[in-house]
């Protein structure tokens, strides 16, 4: 039984009660249905069990799917890998806030859902030998894109001393990037992704666990300077929508996503959760200079 004890806009409190002391996972796997996008119209079904669920997908927590990694099948995975690439693994735990559209009339009036992220050491390390390597950096995934980037500012708040360095877990703020490029004087004043991955990887070192974990809030519109994306997998994204904007901000603009998503039309890409990929390179004035 779930009982809705308060509500704050699309938000709720339910209290849930079950009988018996079986975990609340296996009931919600027994009960509960896939949980697909608002703007699939239609009622889960069993076949959605395998369809809307990654090969790769390891944790629990994500309330959709990172949907670019769908079309990564354990077959095409051993591929790439074959054929020489690094494969590295995180974890962000999609919130519902995802699907929320932006309804400001500007950016900087909408408020930015968190969502839980974590790198364990070890693919840190990795990282940072693909950037001495000068390898290039594919996300799979504007999730993906998020949870890189956040470790990059994490990093630069570890090295500014905007935080604390026995800080419990890393908390990036949806506006950090802006107030510390700002406050650091401008571009020249950060660090690089290299040493703001160095400081990570020894506060993550000095944790128990040795993992990078905490929260992220942060929001990509354009204008904004990717540290850790050279190029980037995704499906295609809702109107208004935060993911739509970070695309924009990595392909350089308004008019340049529109020339993206007017070439999907076109040519009869399928899009959204279930659709089409897509391989967008970051365009070079989006991309941030000091990757080493």
């Amino acid at each position: 039984r779930a009982e809705v004890l308060s509500k704050n806009g699309p938000d709720a409190t339910v209290k849930m009660t079950w009988g018996g002391n079986t975990p609340l996972g296996e009931v919600l796997a027994a009960f509960g249905r896939v949980p697909l996008p608002p703007y699939i119209k239609r009622a889960a079904d069993k076949k959605d069990l395998q369809t809307y669920q990654t090969a790769h997908a390891a944790n629990d927590g994500s309330v959709a799917a990172p949907t670019a990694g769908l079309h990564l099948s354990e077959r095409l995975m051993a591929q790439v890998r074959a054929a020489g690439t690094e494969v590295l693994t995180v974890t962000l735990h999609v919130g519902a806030g995802t699907f929320k559209p932006m309804d400001a009339a500007e950016a900087k009036a909408h408020s930015m859902h968190a969502e839980r992220i974590g790198v364990q050491a070890e693919e840190i390390q990795r990282l940072l030998e693909g950037i001495a390597a000068d390898k290039v950096l594919v996300p799979v995934g504007t999730t993906t894109v998020r949870t890189l980037e956040s470790l990059y500012w994490w990093g630069v708040k570890l090295i500014a001393e905007d935080v604390t360095p026995d800080a419990p877990e890393l908390k990036v703020d949806q506006w950090d990037p802006y107030r510390l490029r700002a406050s650091l004087g401008g571009v020249a004043g950060l660090p690089s992704a290299k040493e703001a991955l160095e400081a990570v990887l020894a506060w993550a070192r000095a944790r128990e666990g040795g993992g990078a974990v905490g929260y992220t809030s942060l929001m990509i519109v354009p204008g904004y300077q990717f540290a850790l994306c050279d190029l980037l997998f995704t499906n295609t994204h809702q109107p208004r929508s935060t993911l739509m904007m970070l695309v924009s901000a990595l392909v350089g603009g308004q008019e340049r996503l529109m020339q993206v998503y007017g070439y999907a039309l076109q040519n009869g890409y399928r899009f959204l959760s279930y659709g089409d990929g897509n391989l967008l390179q970051c365009h070079p004035a989006s991309s941030f200079p000091k990757r080493r």
